[in-house]
């Protein structure tokens, strides 16, 4: 998955190691205790022969990740349920850490209800917190509306699935939603890509009032802890932690509300409003003119926020 841990010592400590690899191994420090001294009577014996051995390396304690067939079974199960709706609709709510001024993160919020309908239909509302935006995709087009501002961008001529429509969203736009590999035509191949480590964490009934399971999984360059729901097979929660971050921040989706095969309609993945707004390109914003920089490099004398320190 593209997008998010701390979960105790312990599975922080199997996520750590199976970024890591295998340690070096330590040779032993050689003894310092003193030797005991000759009589001055006694006869000088001759000196040995210094031995030519190589001092003795212990093999490294290191922890080799496992991938366990029930963690992988759970992932398939519920990539399994999605890619057989035709049509399905969710909540999704993300948080996501920010460093302060202060040092300790703080949490931002966006909320997310998706409509979709397989294989080329697509709507997202994002109503905030921050600038609301909406997104259509109807197999033919694809539109950005900021309802605030009144304008939209659009591309023509779509790819004709979600997978492509996505792909050309983010490639050609920078947007990208941190659920999309819920919504594309294969959810297995999108969340298992390069498992390195797999497991079965252990039952929960608290996440969304209902039964899930709770798998943790890595591949290089993230460590997810993923809430399946033991009935329904459904995502309820994921979180996240990047093994790149130097601040390790935290990441967190949690989904609500869902509904399988859902009855949709076409005028659901557009919008005339979106259409007769103020128009602008579809494109990646614009970089910051020479000279702008970021209120917190400016003239604050606050002291920038560090990477917390690694707990023994």
């Amino acid at each position: 998955m593209k997008s998010w841990l701390r979960i105790g010592p312990a599975l922080m400590l199997l996520g750590v190691c199976g970024w890591a690899g295998i340690a070096d191994a330590q040779a032993p420090t050689p003894s310092n205790a003193p030797a005991s001294t000759p009589s001055a009577d006694a006869p000088k014996a001759a000196a040995p022969k210094a031995a030519k051995t190589k001092a003795a390396k212990k093999p490294a304690n290191v922890y080799k990740p496992v991938i366990e067939q029930k963690a992988m079974d759970l992932l398939k199960a519920t990539s399994d349920r999605l890619a057989a709706a035709k049509s399905m609709s969710f909540t999704a709510v993300v948080g996501y850490e920010y460093p302060s001024k202060l040092g300790p993160p703080i949490v931002y919020s966006t909320r997310y209800d998706v409509t979709m309908q397989r294989p080329n239909k697509l709507r997202i509302l994002i109503p905030g917190d921050g600038p609301a935006s909406e997104y259509y995709y109807d197999g033919k087009i694809a539109m950005a509306y900021a309802p605030a501002e009144n304008l939209v961008a659009i591309a023509d001529n779509a790819p004709p699935s979600i997978d492509g429509a996505l792909e050309a969203a983010y490639k050609n736009a920078a947007i990208f939603f941190p659920f999309e590999d819920l919504l594309v035509a294969d959810p297995y191949a999108a969340l298992t890509k390069g498992t390195m480590l797999a497991f079965y964490i252990g039952p929960s009934a608290v996440i969304g009032g209902v039964k899930t399971d709770m798998v943790a999984w890595a591949n290089n360059d993230v460590f997810l802890q993923i809430w399946i729901g033991a009935d329904d097979k459904l995502p309820r929660r994921v979180r996240a932690m990047y093994r790149t971050d130097p601040l390790a921040l935290r990441h967190e989706v949690t989904f609500s509300d869902w509904k399988i095969d859902p009855a949709v309609t076409d005028d659901m993945f557009t919008s005339a409003k979106a259409q007769s707004a103020g128009r602008m390109k579809f494109a990646a914003p614009a970089a910051a003119p020479k000279g702008v920089k970021p209120l917190t490099m400016g003239s604050s004398k606050a002291t920038p926020a560090k990477a917390p320190a690694k707990s023994n």
